[in-house]
């Protein structure tokens, strides 16, 4: 089944479980905005301003234990959304962030509102990336919910050019993500877990 990117966007969000969203609208993400109202599972809430977006997806996964998910366009858009994701790196809150980007050809370019939003986000990410094929999107947001749900939680940002949304692509949804560079433990700090039995110990 050929669907074009943002359609594959929503279809694999839905089969994510994703019920809520929050976003702003702008110019490289209309294709996606366009695209919503052909997925009723997906309730949109539309923020004021981005940074409202993100830290209401933060909120979000804080209060249900969901993968929260935002939405934002390129250049001020997308740089309006680091404050929550910084947020959510901070206390191991899992999201999705998707944002916008100029179309391929013009990345690079100094095109108007591109920011290198990957490189911004680098240092308050669990992982990145600039989505750079169609076909590949799809197991790119697999990979995505899954480094944001395990080992420590955390935020997860995905930069997608306008014409990867445009373009369409054959829909596969992979039922497994393969990572082998992602190897996440789950090993308590030593000093901690020993204060702790300790104070187990001494409980009356």
């Amino acid at each position: 089944m050929r669907l074009t990117g943002a359609q594959i966007l929503c279809e694999t969000l839905v089969k994510e479980g994703v019920e809520v969203v929050f976003g702003f609208p702008g110019g490289v993400v209309l294709p996606l905005y366009d695209t919503l109202p052909q997925y009723p599972q997906l309730r949109h809430i539309l923020v004021r301003h981005e940074q409202g977006a993100a830290h209401a997806a933060d909120g979000y996964a804080r209060a249900t234990g969901k993968v929260g998910v935002c939405f934002a366009t390129s250049g001020p858009g997308a740089t309006n959304l680091v404050t929550g994701i910084a947020n959510a790196y901070m206390d191991s809150i899992p999201m999705v962030a998707i944002t916008g980007q100029v179309a391929r050809p013009f990345i690079g370019k100094d095109a108007f509102q591109e920011t290198d939003i990957t490189g911004i986000t680098l240092p308050i990410t669990k992982f990145n990336h600039l989505v750079h094929e169609t076909s590949s999107l799809a197991r790119t947001l697999k990979e995505a919910f899954h480094v944001a749900r395990t080992g420590r939680p955390g935020p997860v940002l995905l930069d997608i050019p306008r014409d990867v949304f445009v373009d369409q692509a054959e829909f596969y949804y992979p039922t497994r993500v393969n990572l082998p560079g992602y190897k996440p433990t789950l090993q308590g700090h030593p000093t901690q877990i020993k204060k702790a039995a300790k104070l187990i110990n001494e409980a009356r």
